[in-house]
């Protein structure tokens, strides 16, 4: 379940995650083993974004739930949990957006594209609607999530900040102009880049540019993450990095839960996870100075 969580942040969230083990005191309570996906913010600060546990029999035993095994004999029950929450709705507003707004992926934006027409008149909107509901229409057959906002309730600059707050991944504005020209202004909204283009041919297009909008916003919440994971080798190098850049910061530790339990005291930093297959790699812990045989991904987290 693990893979699953990960797989759906990184390929549909475009939320590269970091895939680990939690340490004795950060797991599950009653939990044997907790393994966990962890993500970071744009604020520097990191998200548990999913976990599956190892419950072993402790529950099974504590709640009397047993099995009857190949020969016929009770026992209890090796248990198993998991889940993901609405933190990753959190995750993927604070992951993404900016002060304008939220900023979907296109593969869970349950719009993908808006288009709001620019008229005066009635004869004006009628011509810009013969020609827009043949794009909507093109546009379905390809498969993509698309509105013709036509209300007449709202000005076009409302209705442009209104789906910028939304977060709808490509705004269409089509005028009579446009009409005229065979154009059409297409807005990204994981860049706001404005572009007048060809009608012709659009809709067969438009599913390429929403692939291209999916892999810039993964590509910028990773160059993001990976330039926020910081090696650090002493404790006053750990307390600068974390105060003036924050993230993930890869640091030694002797491994005691006394030393963990201090180091969170003093900083609010906790272990947010060993990643899994961690490179051993002998070293002296940041804060005690003991000896240490892998580094682990401490942050301040929510």
């Amino acid at each position: 379940m693990r893979e699953v969580y990960a797989d759906f942040a990184e390929n549909w969230m475009e939320l590269k995650v970091i895939k680990g083990i939690k340490t004795e005191s950060e797991r599950f309570a009653g939990a044997i083993d907790t393994y966990c996906i962890e993500a970071l913010m744009q604020d520097g600060k990191a998200l548990q974004s999913g976990t599956s546990h190892f419950l072993g029999q402790n529950f099974a035993k504590a709640f009397d739930v047993t099995f009857s095994d190949k020969n016929n004999q009770l026992d209890h029950v090796w248990a198993s949990s998991w889940g993901v929450s609405t933190r990753l709705v959190g995750a993927l507003v604070m992951a993404h957006s900016d002060d304008q707004g939220l900023v979907l992926p296109p593969m869970i934006a349950p719009l993908q594209v808006v288009i709001v027409p620019i008229y005066k008149g009635d004869e004006q909107n009628t011509k810009i609607y013969k020609k827009v509901i043949e794009m909507v229409s093109q546009l379905k057959g390809f498969g993509v999530r698309v509105k013709y906002d036509d209300n007449d309730n709202a000005r076009p600059g409302w209705k442009f900040a209104e789906y910028e707050l939304k977060g709808v991944p490509i705004r269409i504005a089509i005028g009579e102009r446009d009409i005229e020209n065979n154009t059409v202004e297409l807005s990204r909204r994981d860049t706001k880049q404005k572009m007048n283009i060809s009608a012709e041919g659009l809709p067969s297009k438009i599913p390429g540019i929403l692939d291209d909008i999916q892999k810039s916003i993964y590509n910028k919440a990773l160059a993001y993450r990976d330039g926020h994971i910081t090696e650090v080798n002493s404790w006053k190098e750990f307390g600068a990095i974390l105060e003036e850049k924050g993230g993930f910061l890869s640091a030694h530790w002797d491994g005691t839960t006394e030393t963990e339990a201090k180091i969170k005291d003093l900083t609010k930093a906790t272990i947010r996870c060993i990643p899994l297959n961690n490179k051993r790699e002998t070293g002296k812990c940041v804060l005690s100075g003991k000896a240490s045989q892998q580094r682990v991904l401490f942050a301040q987290s929510y």
